[in-house]
């Protein structure tokens, strides 16, 4: 007994059924929008792949040397060959294009019919009219059939000059122009050499009063036969400047500690002055500049970093009646954690984000600002580019630094329709980023950037792979005559709190040095501290004594501060230098306290004292809060912190394992036997076979095709009262939600959300 034949491939249904157990692994691996939710069977898995909205995801992914091939065979006819694929893309190395073919089969975009291999329709589609800038077939426009090619060449080596400059315009697209009025194809007088000759001998088609279309054969043969003026099937080659890996490494290591201390600096901060949320959401311009103030950085710089937090939800709305942005309690968990920790955790955030900080203080499609921290911070798009140009970097050589020019362009090749018109700042924006963050160096990836394209997630190897490389915490600082104090490396801990509170920072780099003031000095008193207290302090913090100036600074600041005392009644001034107590009366700043001498020592005020004491310290005076006792009392302000909130969006996809995969490939050829041993049914004459349930985008899909191909289609349909009937329907037309055709010798009206599956007859 001879074995059964497979049956003949008339379909991409009849392709995907034959396929092996890998490639149907393969399939989905590559297109995971298939399996979730899982098909039936393999045949409503080719109807899902044959939808618009998969193909065209499909499509979108491919790179330029993919996407030529696929334009070219959807050039070429119902089927085509390597060979005859080579030809169209200007005599490419048939072993590539055969390549190429196979990817796009084994993506479910071609299928293998025994002629050749043929596009879905679908696909067709999703390209649209204007393949390659190819107009339609003389068929589909108005005017007589298309002449072969040889009268073709003929006819356009006739042509007059003015017409053939119309041919040489149109030839690679657009394929359709508007003509002059006095040459319009509607314009009754005598034939010229321009657009009127070119409708007279079937070169062009008139398809309105001054519009003409370039039929597709005509394209093909001013072409000389090629779909593309210049295919490029080979990426281009990242080249740049080569630094040392240890310089790269070292320049990375110093940025990742950088954004360490500046964040942790700009989160303090908001620990006890958090700026407001807006009403729309997001933070204040006049916010973000207080805190590039505060850091002294740029306004982009200091964008990306309030960004940051909130990708990393290190900081969060706290959602009181008065809203703030609030460090979250997930920011006291990351401040007690390794430097290489910390940073992994920010790294993570930041590759895996929809938000684009780049964008931030440009203007919506609606005119609208974008602000920090804002919803309109969102943009789903970034995430793919920002993966995109990391792994690009990742390819070349180690220590290559390429240019932002070069990687936008391999970008550009690598998903052609995938890219937004300003692909160019977007590029350079996420390069800009990932130097600040420290996963470049000098321009080149660095050992933390490529652990962290691998890392999967997982923190405790992204920080081992940067730790070596970030510079070592110091514990003591080096005090200058000059009134600053130098720190040779990063500070961490209760020393960085301390300098932050009785200096300010001057500069930063691979030594940071602060400032002492008495601006700063009386910052720390305001706290709480003593002279000898922040002397004490200043002693345990440097490795060298404490010179003399900025002693007698503090002793200086120290002596007068707290001369004068505020207590409320609503306020009661209180001060031993009646001369001060003067000056304050005759302060034109201070007029809208309404002060008034009750005694040689002693002024009042209407106004509360937290006012005075914020007028009065802004005037210069070093004024104290005092209880009805007459103690002096320090204010607390506690850290405030706001309930974390998940900022970063997961991956709209989640890919299926080898296990997941080879359980529901199992669960599909399960059911497609089970199919094939069902009784079959008949209607009309004719046996049918069973109805899998569909979705209504696959049972739209089905009937898209069947009505291409003017073939009926087996479907269950639901009616009123609940009841579902088999029907053998010959589509015609699909519309608003429904589809019209014949079953039964009747025109019917289907509404698509009633069907419950359809199968191809």
């Amino acid at each position: 007994m001879l074995p059964e034949s497979p049956p003949p491939i008339r379909s991409l249904a009849d392709d995907i059924r034959g396929r092996s157990d890998e490639e149907l692994t393969a399939l989905l691996a590559a297109r995971p929008d298939l399996a979730r939710p899982a098909p039936s069977d393999l045949t409503a898995l080719a109807s899902r792949s044959s939808t618009r909205a998969s193909t065209a995801r499909a499509v979108d992914g491919l790179d330029t040397a993919h996407l030529l091939a696929l334009e070219a065979a959807a050039v070429g006819g119902e089927s085509v060959t390597p060979t005859a694929l080579a030809r169209l893309l200007d005599g490419a190395d048939v072993d590539l294009v055969e390549s190429l073919l196979d990817d796009l089969w084994r993506l479910g975009l071609v299928w293998r019919a025994p002629q050749g291999l043929v596009v879905t329709r679908t696909v067709v589609d999703v390209l649209g009219e204007s393949v390659a800038g190819l107009g339609l077939p003389a068929d589909d426009l108005p005017g007589p059939a298309a002449a072969d090619d040889e009268t073709l060449r003929a006819e356009i080596a006739t042509a007059p000059p003015r017409a053939r400059a119309i041919l040489d315009r149109l030839a690679w697209g657009p394929p359709v122009g508007i003509v002059p009025a006095d040459d319009a194809p509607g314009r009754r007088g005598p034939s010229d050499d321009g657009a009127r000759w070119l409708v007279a001998h079937g070169l062009v088609r008139a398809i309105a009063a001054d519009q003409v279309a370039l039929p597709r054969e005509v394209s093909m043969v001013l072409r000389d036969g090629r779909v593309h003026r210049q295919p490029r099937l080979d990426p281009p080659e990242l080249a740049g400047v080569t630094r040392q890996v240890e310089q790269v490494d070292a320049a990375a290591g110093a940025s990742a500690s950088e954004v360490l201390a500046l964040l942790d600096e700009l989160l303090d901060s908001w620990s006890q002055n958090p700026p407001r949320v807006l009403r729309t959401g997001g933070l204040a311009v006049r916010d973000l500049k207080a805190a590039a103030a505060q850091l002294d950085t740029s306004p982009e710089h200091t964008a990306y970093l309030v960004e940051l937090a909130l990708i990393a939800d290190l900081v969060a709305d706290d959602g009181e009646v008065d809203p703030h942005w609030v460090p979250t309690a997930e920011y006291d968990i990351w401040q007690t954690e390794p430097g290489g920790e910390r940073w992994a955790r920010l790294a993570l955030a930041w590759l895996t984000t929809t938000r684009a900080p780049h964008r931030v203080g440009s203007r919506t499609d609606a005119a609208a600002v974008i602000n920090a921290l804002g919803p309109d911070g969102q943009w789903p798009p970034i995430r793919t580019l920002r993966r995109g140009v990391l792994d690009l970097l990742a390819g070349v050589q180690e220590g290559v630094a390429a240019s932002a020019t070069d990687v936008a362009e391999a970008v550009r090749w690598r998903r052609p329709r995938r890219v937004p018109r300003t692909l160019d700042a977007v590029v350079a924006a996420v390069l800009r980023e990932a130097s600040w963050l420290g996963v470049t160096g000098h321009g080149a990836l660095s050992v933390g950037g490529r652990a962290l394209l691998a890392s999967e997630g997982d923190v405790q190897a992204l920080a081992e792979s940067i730790h070596p490389h970030l510079p070592a915490p110091v514990d003591a600082v080096l005090l200058q005559a000059d009134l600053t104090a130098i720190a040779p490396g990063p500070v961490t801990g209760s020393l960085a709190a301390f300098l932050r509170l009785v200096a300010d920072v001057e500069s930063r780099g691979g030594a940071t040095v602060h400032r002492f003031s008495e601006d700063s000095i009386r910052r720390c008193l305001d706290t709480g501290w003593t002279g000898e207290d922040i002397l004490a302090g200043l002693r345990d913090a440097s490795s060298t004594p404490v010179p003399q100036p900025l002693e007698y600074l503090v002793r200086d600041v120290a002596r007068r501060h707290g001369t004068i005392r505020v207590r409320g009644v609503s306020s009661v001034i209180r001060s031993e230098d009646e001369g001060g107590l003067d000056v304050m009366l005759a302060h034109r700043k201070l007029a809208a306290l309404q002060l008034r001498r009750i005694a040689p020592t002693v002024l009042t005020s209407p106004v509360g004292p937290e006012v005075v004491l914020e007028m009065l310290r802004e005037e210069g005076f070093a004024p104290v809060p005092e209880s009805a006792s007459g103690t002096v009392t320090v204010p607390t302000r506690p850290a405030r912190r706001a309930v974390r909130q998940r900022a970063v969006d997961p991956a709209l996809v989640q890919l299926m394992d080898e296990a997941q995969l080879g359980s529901l490939i199992a669960g599909l050829r399960a059911a497609e036997a089970h199919a094939r041993t069902r009784a079959p049914m008949t209607m009309d004459g004719r046996t049918g076979p069973a109805i899998p349930a569909n979705d209504p985008t696959t049972s739209m899909a089905v009937l898209r095709e069947a009505i291409a191909d003017g073939r009926p289609a087996w479907l269950g349909y639901s009616d009123g009262i609940g009841r579902t009937q088999r029907l053998l329907f010959y589509p015609e037309r699909i519309d608003g939600g429904r589809v019209t055709g014949v079953s039964d010798g009747v025109t019917r009206t289907l509404s698509i959300h009633r069907i419950t599956g359809v199968v191809p007859d």
